[in-house]
């Protein structure tokens, strides 16, 4: 880190610039030092959008998805290649952990690599074939086929502060693979990662000018300047994302909109598992690291834990025994397992949402007042203790289904019988992933099939995985990303899938040599 707080420029229309105004600054979650300053006043967004369109979308539109992904992993090459300043950065800005940092950086990295793979695998095509040829009348002759093509806009991508590396170049990468030039704006509180791996990318000029553009600061009037062909991610709270998808331009003209936004998600485990059980052990240590990496700032973390009544105690014990054993302090010593939310703001907002569930819950750890830790002042410093509540009467509470607190707490929520923990889970609203653990098949997939239409994703874990499944929080690029209701409704990454938001989906009707001669240019989704 420098002495003097650096200002992040903003990469636009093809060069460097810097807002008029300082906007926001960034802090040292754990001294309490300003880093840096970001702000996008002044800057000409519209022109900046143009220049996306013009020079990015032309030059993507030249390339084949081969070619495409072969850019995508020659920025997961200059990424890796400077990873260790990453690390750095991510400890300073983010309160990260090494092991925090690198499901962020590594995150971002092996996203890339793993689309740079399926943009190969679909060669030289420049379309995607969505469908069989269907016949539409008696002549067959005469049919239909489905093609996906590259949207001629630009993608407009709204990260959140909690994975400035991944948050990046998940979105980057399925965009950039699919033809579409990218204008990222991640978060400003913790812009100095995305900041840095931009400016490496760039300076390695592996893509096309005008391909990958980079907004440090407020988004001011850049949701004014968008077109119809453009798209729009977003990644943050529900609030904001109503302002995104309301915002009258984004209504006027039709902008497509995905949306990952809040998400109380839930651990379920099955009845009768006991301590020392494959299934027990399972649950308690994924709780346990849910609510720990990246002290419980992540969108997928576990949130509610479902215990049946006779099981409650026990695991509420077993889980406080490692919550307490956690070490809480600076990430930059090494024996350091949890350390600070990003933000002051974030720190007392996650306390406020702590108070409003103690309304119903009981404190077993943790709570709503910071910690006190060696060598830290609590003055400047955003630090929670890892927290667990436990309901009482789990029919009467419903604020343990409407608060999500952002960071490391969650609440344990006994249930009387399968129905209703699946009529409990329900109530959340929609998430974006639930885990359910067990030793009965038969009970997994009934829960699955209960639980299903209101997540995004399921992890059931039964013995044959408890020790080699990837986790509950942990996004896999091959699986979906989103969640029905108050996760926003919006689907991300899911293989080839992901490449669907970026394309537009045409019917085209005509002779069967005709479509014959389209299909042979097209690679296929299926």
């Amino acid at each position: 880190m420098t002495a003097t707080p650096e200002n992040l420029e903003s990469y636009l229309s093809g060069r460097w610039v810097r807002g008029e105004v300082i906007e926001t600054r960034l802090v040292d979650p754990v001294k309490g030092d300003e880093l840096a300053t970001v702000s996008a006043k002044g800057l000409d967004l519209a022109d900046a959008l143009a220049f996306a369109r013009r020079e990015g979308q032309g030059a993507l539109r030249g390339l084949s998805y081969a070619e495409r992904g072969k850019l995508v992993g020659a920025v997961a090459d200059v990424l890796a290649a400077n990873r260790a300043r990453y690390e750095e950065i991510a400890i300073a800005n983010s309160g990260n952990t090494k092991s925090d940092a690198a499901i962020d950086i590594d995150g971002g990295i092996g996203t890339l690599k793993y689309y740079a793979r399926l943009g190969a695998g679909l060669g030289e095509a420049r379309m995607l074939l969505d469908d069989k040829p269907v016949r539409l009348a008696k002549a067959e002759n005469y049919q239909a086929i489905h093609l996906m093509l590259p949207r001629r806009g630009a993608a407009i991508h709204i990260n959140a502060f909690n994975f400035p590396s991944w948050g990046l170049w998940e979105k980057a990468a399925v965009s950039l693979v699919a033809g579409v030039p990218v204008v990222a704006k991640p978060a400003s509180a913790t812009a100095l990662l995305a900041h840095a791996m931009v400016k490496d990318v760039i300076g390695a000029k592996v893509l096309p000018e005008g391909s990958l553009s980079l907004l440090c600061g407020g988004v001011g009037g850049l949701l004014a300047a968008l077109a119809s062909e453009d798209v729009i991610a977003f990644t943050g709270s529900a609030d904001t994302a109503a302002h995104v998808r309301g915002h009258a331009n984004v209504v006027a003209r039709s902008v497509p909109v995905n949306i990952e936004a809040d998400s109380i998600n839930a651990a379920l485990l099955a009845p009768g598992a006991v301590p020392g059980g494959a299934a027990f052990d399972a649950f308690v240590r994924e709780v346990v690291r849910e609510m720990t990496v990246k002290a419980g700032q992540k969108c997928t973390a576990i949130r509610r834990i479902f215990v049946s009544e006779g099981e409650a105690g026990a695991v509420a014990d077993a889980l406080a025994e490692r919550l307490k054993a956690t070490k809480v302090g600076d990430p930059r010593e090494g024996d350091t397992r949890m350390g600070p939310l990003v933000t002051r703001a974030q720190q007392a907002a996650a306390f406020d949402g702590i108070r409003r569930l103690l309304a119903e819950a009981a404190v077993v750890c943790g709570g709503a007042e910071a910690p006190t830790l060696p060598g830290i002042d609590k003055g400047r410093s955003a630090f929670v203790a890892p927290t667990l509540l436990k309901l009482e009467r789990a029919e009467a509470a419903k604020a343990v289904h409407e608060v999500e607190v952002f960071g490391p707490a969650a609440t344990l929520v006994p249930y009387r019988d399968e129905a209703e923990a699946a009529a409990l889970i329900a109530r959340g609203g929609g998430s974006l992933v639930a885990s359910v653990y067990g030793e009965d098949k038969d009970f997994l997939i009934r829960m699955v099939g209960e639980i299903g239409p209101s997540h995004g994703r399921i992890l059931a874990v039964d013995p044959a995985i408890a020790t080699a499944h990837t986790g509950h929080g942990i996004v896999m690029p091959q699986c979906n990303h989103g969640g029905p209701g108050r996760a926003g409704a919006g689907a991300e990454l899911g293989g080839l899938h992901g490449l669907r938001f970026y394309h537009q989906r045409l019917a085209v009707q005509g002779s069967t040599e005709l479509l014959a001669s389209l299909q042979a240019q097209a690679a296929s989704l299926h």
